[in-house]
């Protein structure tokens, strides 16, 4: 005959000296309950294996009661090492901060603030106003209004000014951005009827002249940010719609989706296209985001001429997009950066991470291989390796960064395979997950957004995945 089975109450356990912390830090109802599904969880499986030698005492129990909390409380929301090779990565958050937006957040998320409060006048203020001189002095535009992403802005836009008439774009700029969103769509939702012309690879000026009628609303077009078209193409500059749509007293927005205030072949980067080029061209709307090759914080930009930009102000739909204080605490001191042009690079996250040197990173890859090595031990190879980054986020898909990072492989190809989605789920098990690339039958970390200030922690966490390394065998093993 088995032993009685007996547990503690969970009146005990409550007043047990180990639970005092989970009661601080989670409160007597979130712990109650932890403890009372811990002991329900302990008599299910004791019914099971009616052991009573397997009876868990008052500190087992508290003990798993704690790990429930604590999974329970953890935040679904990590922060994570980005060692993808994409900068600007749509999964992982895109742009990162300056610091000098972070502490601005920080205040305005500590502190009531002049949101939409007129210091002045003492009045109601615009939001709009906080950021407006200093998008217009970067760009050149009249006037700006900001929502709270690019397809947004799009929306917003055509909702304005072509609601139940036409609105003509090339064929060859349907573009679809993430999330199976699509152009046509929007345009859809705006109620704006889209016509096409041209075709997939060649438009021409007279293909935008040929389909303007009475219920033309606008000329658009679409800034192919996220892939390229080689080969035998023809487009038509903005310059040159442009001349064809105030020929025929109609407005020309561009979409520029990723967007960029400054040149960046100064630092020896691809070029692409900037909003004050644009606007230079003649457009009379542009719309870009915030948080891609500008530096800052999710929003969808609108600039261009004053008149339409009031229009767009007086739109129903603008109040259901606008941005909340923090996405203006987070943009006004990214955009102030852009007035210290020579500071830039160093000053500006994202900037920052583009133009990182191909030594540089090697020197940090050869300064991480031995310690990774370490870890890992006998069942993997790490080796250091040249490696291409991209910039992301739709922007300039086709072209590439150098850089450098470490290359992990299986030392046995059998299984090679297996081995290495486990190391990758290992790396994602992390306290601060490791995000790396799968290709060419190895693990890719490239280094090129692991800065100086994070080694540290990288490498902290290494004797955690040997744990979960282990535990992964012993599975896999049983």
């Amino acid at each position: 005959m088995n032993a009685p089975f007996h547990l503690p109450s969970v009146d005990k356990l409550l007043q047990h000296p180990h639970t005092a912390t989970l009661l601080s830090a989670y409160g007597k109802t979130q712990t109650t309950q932890a403890i009372r599904s811990a002991v329900a969880e302990a008599r299910i499986q004791w019914l099971g294996s009616k052991n009573a030698a397997a009876t868990p005492n008052a500190e087992t129990l508290i003990a798993a009661a704690c790990q429930a909390l604590a999974q329970r409380f953890a935040p679904r929301l990590k922060s994570v090492f980005n060692l993808t090779g994409t900068v600007l990565h749509t999964n992982l958050g895109r742009a990162l901060l300056p610091q000098e937006a972070i502490d601005a957040v920080a205040q305005a998320l500590a502190t009531p603030s002049n949101l939409e409060y007129d210091l002045a006048t003492g009045g109601r203020g615009d939001r709009d106003d906080l950021v407006e001189d200093l998008i217009c002095e970067l760009t050149g535009a009249e006037a700006a209004t900001i929502v709270n992403n690019n397809a947004a802005a799009v929306l917003l836009c055509l909702s304005t000014l072509t609601a139940g008439r036409e609105a003509i774009v090339s064929r060859g700029e349907l573009v679809e951005i993430g999330g199976a969103f699509r152009i046509p769509d929007i345009m859809q939702r705006a109620g704006a009827t889209l016509v096409e012309v041209g075709t997939t690879n060649r438009t021409h000026a007279r293909d935008y002249e040929n389909a303007i009628s009475d219920a033309t609303a606008l000329l658009m077009k679409v800034h192919c940010s996220n892939y390229a078209i080689s080969g035998f193409t023809k487009s038509v500059s903005d310059a040159e719609v442009t001349q064809i749509a105030h020929a025929h007293q109609l407005p020309m927005m561009v979409d520029l989706g990723s967007g960029t205030l400054v040149d960046l072949r100064q630092w020896d980067l691809p070029h692409e296209v900037t909003v004050r080029e644009t606007i230079e061209a003649g457009a009379d709307l542009v719309t870009f985001s915030g948080d891609k090759l500008l530096g800052g914080p999710q929003a969808g930009i609108i600039v261009g001429r004053k008149a339409l930009i009031a229009q767009i102000k007086k739109n129903p739909l603008k109040r259901a997009l606008r941005v909340g204080k923090l996405t203006l605490a987070a943009l006004e001191p990214t955009l102030r950066l852009y007035l210290h042009p020579e500071q830039l690079a160093t000053r500006l996250t994202t900037l920052r991470l583009f133009t990182r040197t191909e030594q540089e990173m090697q020197a940090q890859a050869d300064q991480l291989q031995p310690a990774l090595q370490t870890t890992l031990g006998s069942a993997y190879q790490v080796s250091t390796a040249a490696m291409s980054s991209q910039i992301g986020s739709g922007a300039l898909p086709v072209e590439s960064l150098p850089s450098y990072g470490l290359m992990i492989r299986p030392t046995e190809r059998k299984h090679s395979g297996r081995q290495l989605q486990q190391l990758e789920t290992a790396m994602r098990s992390l306290a601060r997950p490791i995000i790396g690339r799968l290709q060419d039958d190895a693990l890719w970390l490239d280094l090129r957004c692991l800065e100086h200030t994070d080694q540290a922690t990288f490498i902290a966490q290494l004797s955690a995945l040997t744990t979960i390394l282990s535990h992964h065998h012993e599975r896999h093993s049983a």
